[in-house]
């Protein structure tokens, strides 16, 4: 039973890091068989029983308990692979349906965990952290999602709190079981990859540091914990440390070259932060031979990073002009939709195409999509030369006016951007009108619209930051009631559900405060008039 389950979440990972066809079918061969091995030690349903016993899950055997657990697995490896398998509606509902299955399955493991009469210690801890990671994973999902879907969720009997989910993965990591590096790994990746990539960027490296460091003590070569120990550098900003770990991470297995390229796509990323263009574009070129994840998203980066290079000679212009011509050809669909930031690259590259990349700052923009000031702000030798960068481009733009059809575009980009390094150099009056700017400029946008529910989320952040409640909240209010359509909405909603929950924890904090007591730091930040 375990030994398929194993084998099926072996092809389970290689499918969803190549998304190569081949390997989904082949993963979802195994884990139907892995099911299908489950179900033949799981326990038949008496209605009977379930109606007259006082506990009825006294009746089940261990091998019974843990075949419950391992079909809950393999059903919720089957859900998620059946919405990149097809792109068509009846996948994504069948996939809706499965994961139902799977988080019922899930709940019954946890009445089992409580209820059964276990006899033996040992598998009682295996059984336990396996429950703990599955309630845990369940949890954390559903914790991120954004209002609107959470509340269709619980409508149809999905819960889930980002605490308990934190509680039940570290509880489950302390165990001495099989899935006790499992834990770590959804723990620590929640930490360093998901809070930012989809948060507010509020991290704590040094839980991260700490729990990677018992973790390579028992396994130094554990390709995955190399990553995330790189991973957690990046976001300390501790940027030379996180490449060496990066690239002893693909010196340590040649097996699985879908990890490399995760660690291609981290270095390509530290070497952004530095400013070290030309070797960010090796990796994104890297990437846009060797990956099947999306072509169209690497060949954008790339080309995006060749304009930001400081010598734009005849040959380079040439290269970059070729590339950003093939960004649209590459585009794909997946569960029967066009992938948002695929939308955006292709976006991209047809206004560079038309009116040139000169002050788009593509490479820059790129860096405050993926949530990247929120790790450049903890190093001010890495935002300077950034600022710098800006200001020239905010100074060319100003003589152009009126002349650049792009302009209210590009220096709408330029002033988000230098707001959100103000903010990180502790220049948050500054911020707030660069911030303003842009909202001035909503009706002369023609590709950047999206600059204006992000520069409202900015706001309500900076605003939160220094305990405005009413600011932010109307902020914030404006940011989701947003009408006119835009690109990378989803995206913003995670950031904005992240900001409301954090509005919402400081409003309580503060209303326990002794009354009298100052809120903020005292920092005093212009009103909306100013």
């Amino acid at each position: 039973m375990y030994h398929a389950l194993g084998y099926a979440t072996v092809h389970y990972f290689q499918a969803i890091m190549t998304f190569e066809p081949s390997d989904i079918q082949e993963a979802i061969r195994w884990i139907k068989n892995s099911s299908q091995v489950s179900s033949l030690f799981r326990r038949k349903q008496r209605v009977f029983h379930r109606m007259l016993a006082r506990n009825p899950y006294e009746f089940y055997s261990e091998e019974e308990a843990h075949a419950e657990l391992c079909f809950a697995e393999s059903i919720l490896e089957r859900a998620m692979l059946m919405f990149i398998q097809d792109d068509n509606l009846v996948s994504f509902v069948k996939g809706g349906l499965k994961i139902r299955s799977g988080y019922q399955a899930y709940k019954n493991a946890v009445q089992l965990l409580s209820n059964h009469k276990w006899k033996d210690a040992a598998s009682k801890m295996h059984f336990e952290s396996g429950v703990r990671l599955g309630r845990g994973t369940y949890n954390l999902m559903l914790s991120i999602l954004p209002k609107r879907l959470i509340k269709v969720l619980e409508f149809v009997g999905f819960t889930g709190s980002q605490e308990r989910g934190l509680q039940e993965l570290e509880l489950g990591s302390s165990l001495p079981s099989l899935r006790s590096p499992f834990c770590t790994c959804t723990l620590i990746g929640f930490h360093t990859v998901t809070s930012v990539v989809l948060g507010t960027g509020d991290c704590d490296p040094s839980y991260s540091e700490k729990k990677l460091g018992e973790c390579l003590a028992k396994y130094p070569n554990g390709v995955i914990f190399l990553f995330l120990a790189g991973r957690t550098k990046t976001i300390s900003a501790k940027i030379d440390e996180a490449i060496a770990l990066y690239k002893q991470a693909i010196a340590c297995q040649k097996e699985w070259v879908q990890v490399h390229h995760v660690c291609y796509w981290e270095l390509m990323w530290c070497h952004v932060f530095k400013l070290n263009w030309s070797e960010a574009v090796l990796y994104a070129e890297r990437l846009s031979k060797d990956s099947k994840w999306s072509k169209t998203i690497y060949l954008y980066q790339q080309a995006a990073f060749m304009s930001m290079c400081s010598l734009q000679g005849p040959e380079l212009r040439s290269k970059a002009r070729e590339i950003f011509n093939q960004v649209p050809v590459h585009k794909q669909r997946i569960a029967g939709k066009s992938i948002p930031l695929e939308k955006f690259s292709v976006m991209k590259a047809r206004k560079c195409l038309q009116h040139g990349w000169l002050h788009a700052l593509a490479g820059l923009e790129l860096i405050y999509l993926w949530n990247g000031f929120s790790i450049l702000g903890k190093d001010r030798s890495l935002l300077e030369p950034i600022m710098v960068l800006v200001e020239q481009t905010v100074s060319e733009l100003r003589k152009v006016r009126g002349t650049y059809s792009c302009h209210a575009d590009d220096y709408s980009l330029a002033m988000l951007l230098k707001g959100v390094i103000l903010i990180a150099m502790n220049k948050p009056s500054q911020a707030e009108l660069c911030f303003h700017e842009v909202l001035l400029n909503e009706d002369f946008l023609v590709y950047n619209l999206y600059l204006v529910p992000y520069t409202l989320l900015e706001l309500s952040m900076l605003y939160l930051q220094y305990n405005r409640f009413d600011d932010a909240s109307s902020f914030l209010a404006q940011c989701r009631e947003y009408q006119k359509k835009y690109i990378l909405e989803n995206r913003l909603h995670f950031k904005l559900h992240a900001t409301m929950e954090r509005l919402r924890e400081k409003e309580g904090a503060s209303r326990d405060m002794q009354v009298g007591q100052p809120a903020g730091d005292g920092l005093d930040i212009p009103t909306q008039s100013a």
